[in-house]
């Protein structure tokens, strides 16, 4: 028979029933002191945060975890984007600013060492004075140097001619070169002005002749435009052109553009369209800046090689650009290859009466400036008088011997 437990139960089923009362106990004791406390506190299953697990418990499943945040939403990714925008910019500004100049005479400039004189804003010009005293002078001339040059790279007239015809020769450090001021103003309009100024300081007479060489060259057509009453006659030596001076035909301006290096045309694409990042382009190491900085001799003729073992070890040199290439080079190309208001080519002969001359020079070997916009412009104003050497690169005007025949030209009509 089967056995029945007190009170007509199964033993079966009291034997059940004291397992499940047995694995209840062994659960209380496995469960932390404050267990009871939290059953009181949250009475239903519904109000029970899970608990940690246990040491030795297997963890919860993955569904019983907390949610991951969310992703930030669509004003916080907008926020977040402007935020490193600025962050970007402020980098971007701090690297195309040029430092400030050093200027001579100041406390992060060098000494002062050449005499000068100070124009109406201030400013002040460093000169250098040859040839016969100025008192006894017949011809005096001013000579306009070029690109990344300074006073000391005056035209190397010889003694001999300079005493023969009574020249008197002043050369300048335009502004930013050597020991003048840097002009933040400079246009090609005020070194004209510049000009002038110095020539009144110096006390040259009412007129007085002027020579130009590369960029110093193209300062000539700005001479011409804005002080030709101060002038008796113009020479100008392979001089810069401006790619976009009006009137110049595209297929010309478009074949001196491609006689340049492609770094060079990128550099003077800047200089026009970019000025603001002149500085940043011809400073960076990512892409080959201009050549003419950097003296790439690919840029040199057969004569220029020759001629730039005489230029290019100059005693000199490092004064040239001791106040920041910002200042004297970078603002050559910014003002040189900028955007005109005007074009040599709508200029009229200013030695109409005879009085004097404009002569141009240049050479049919230059690697740096072009010959063939020399060329159309003197073919434009036939009251230049052209020169072209068939033999000369861009350094012609360093041989004495091709200085002594540009000033007997100039001063005594021989053509």
């Amino acid at each position: 028979m089967q056995r029945r437990a007190p009170g007509g139960r199964p033993a079966l089923v009291a034997s059940a029933a004291s397992s499940s009362r047995q694995r209840d106990s062994r659960t209380e004791r496995g469960r932390p002191p404050f267990y009871s406390w939290y059953l009181l506190a949250c009475p239903t299953p519904a109000a029970r945060p899970t608990p940690p697990p246990q040491p030795g418990t297997m963890a919860e499943p993955a569904t019983n975890r907390p949610p991951t945040p969310a992703p930030p939403s669509g004003g916080m990714a907008r926020k977040l984007s402007i935020v490193l925008f600025v962050i970007l910019s402020a980098l971007l500004y701090q690297q195309i600013q040029p430092p400030a100049p050093k200027i001579c005479g100041s406390r992060d400039g060098r000494p002062v060492t050449a005499p000068r004189t100070k124009l109406k804003d201030g400013r002040h010009l460093a000169y250098m004075e040859s040839g016969v005293p100025k008192e006894e002078a017949k011809y005096k001339i001013i000579f306009v140097h070029g690109f990344d040059s300074c006073r000391h790279d005056a035209l190397p007239i010889s003694p001999e001619v300079a005493q023969e015809l009574g020249i008197y020769l002043l050369s300048f450090d335009r502004p930013g070169y050597g020991e003048s001021d840097p002009d933040p103003a400079r246009s090609e309009k005020s070194i004209a002005l510049d000009i002038e100024q110095l020539a009144d300081n110096l006390q040259l007479g009412p007129k007085f002749h002027l020579i130009g060489f590369s960029m110093g060259g193209e300062i000539m057509w700005s001479c011409l435009k804005y002080i030709p009453h101060r002038l008796s006659g113009v020479a100008t030596l392979a001089p810069v052109g401006n790619y976009w001076w009006s009137g110049i035909p595209s297929n010309v301006s478009r074949d001196a553009w491609y006689q340049q290096l492609p770094q060079d045309q990128w550099a003077v694409w800047v200089s026009h369209h970019l000025p603001w990042l002149t500085y940043w382009w011809n400073t960076q190491k990512l892409f080959p800046p201009s050549s003419v900085i950097t003296y790439n001799p690919a840029i040199l003729s057969e004569e220029d090689a020759m001629l730039m073992k005489k230029f290019g070890m100059r005693p000199y040199f490092p004064m040239i650009r001791q106040q920041g290439e910002y200042n004297s080079l970078h603002r050559d190309m910014m003002v040189g290859f900028g955007k005109w208001d005007w074009s040599p080519l709508d200029l009229k002969d200013p030695f109409a009466g005879g009085e004097g001359k404009v002569h141009l020079w240049h050479g049919a070997e230059d690697l740096m400036v072009p010959a063939s916009l020399s060329r159309y412009i003197s073919e434009r104003l036939p009251w230049v008088i052209y020169h072209e050497l068939p033999k000369s690169g861009h350094l012609f005007p360093v041989d004495s011997g091709n200085a002594d025949a540009i000033v007997k030209s100039l001063l005594l009509g021989d053509q």
